[in-house]
């Protein structure tokens, strides 16, 4: 059974493609510029925003994944978004593939992100948020209608060894290494969700293989240690043998700098994230297969 990967060249689909080798020994590699793995995959170049493109790659496939991710900019989700989705599910129902949809967190109401779970509401108020509440209520719709079998997986921020485009891993893991100080925003003592990216691709590959974990929502595994920012930084400092040192970018300095510097001037209306406790709860993945999350001190220790 052919297995395709949607966006193989990110942190997640490149170890997602290591770990369906558990599974398979067919896997598909789609991308602009795809590159190998394992060295035996199928490398398929694609453009996600071309209907034609994508239906050639998903062609044959028994299993899609969506991994995809985009420029960090709302006008590019609010634009590119929902054409990927609307190309991926018609690739999938035209051809018989089932498809796995890897999200984020971002859907949800801002007012439950102390504890969020797969019933939590969704009704985001940020524009990044409603783009992905849209796009999965577009799965959610084909499921519904009985036109398309697949599942939504979400995760909390990640991180992992040589992880890019990652908050912890650029502001935290990364400068201590180099023996600069950490860098967090808002409030470096508020609760936090991390997902691990080797036990998010781990979990990925094993739902798609449970007849039963399809046409529903998952949480992947996720510490629920729920750290601190600064938690983070003291671990990482015991480890590195350095002092825990964390800069904290406040509030009113973020309004400030974001005029000049267009990453924060994205980051502000998710705010909530990084100013309240942010506990992303995994219990139904964990209660269903045991699937359990890596304890947060060797997580941060892999990453040194």
């Amino acid at each position: 059974m052919l297995h395709t990967i949607l966006g193989s060249g990110g942190n997640i689909g490149t170890q997602l493609a290591k770990d369906l080798r558990k599974y398979t020994d067919q896997i598909r590699l789609v991308s602009r510029n795809p590159g190998p793995i394992h060295g035996d995959e199928a490398l398929f170049k694609a453009d996600l925003l071309k209907e034609r493109q994508v239906d050639v790659a998903v062609a044959g496939s028994d299993t899609v994944y969506l991994v995809a991710g985009i420029t960090y900019k709302t006008r590019l989700w609010q634009e590119q978004w929902p054409i990927i989705m609307k190309n991926t599910i018609s690739a999938c129902r035209k051809h018989g593939a089932k498809l796995v949809f890897f999200d984020n967190m971002y859907c949800y109401d801002p007012d439950h992100v102390g504890h969020l779970t797969e019933e939590s509401p969704v009704n985001p108020k940020s524009h990044k948020g409603k783009v992905r509440a849209a796009i999965a209520q577009m799965v959610l719709d084909e499921i519904e209608a009985g036109t398309l079998k697949a599942m939504i997986v979400r995760a909390a921020d990640f991180y992992g060894p040589g992880a890019t485009l990652s908050m912890l891993n650029a502001s935290v893991i990364d400068r201590m290494k180099a023996g600069k100080a950490a860098q967090w925003l808002y409030n470096a003592g508020r609760r936090h969700s991390f997902t691990y990216i080797p036990d998010a691709a781990f979990a990925t590959a094993f739902l798609a293989q449970q007849e039963d974990a399809w046409n529903q929502v998952w949480h992947l595994p996720t510490s629920d240690r729920y750290p601190s920012a600064r938690e983070c930084v003291e671990i990482l400092a015991r480890e590195l043998g350095v002092p825990p040192k964390v800069q904290v970018l406040p509030g009113l300095m973020v309004t400030v700098l974001a005029v000049f510097i267009p990453l924060l001037k994205e980051i502000k209306e998710l705010r909530y994230q990084l100013d309240m406790d942010y506990c992303f709860d995994s219990g139904k993945i964990e209660q269903a297969y045991g699937l359990t999350a890596t304890n947060l001190e060797e997580g941060l220790k892999r990453c040194v």
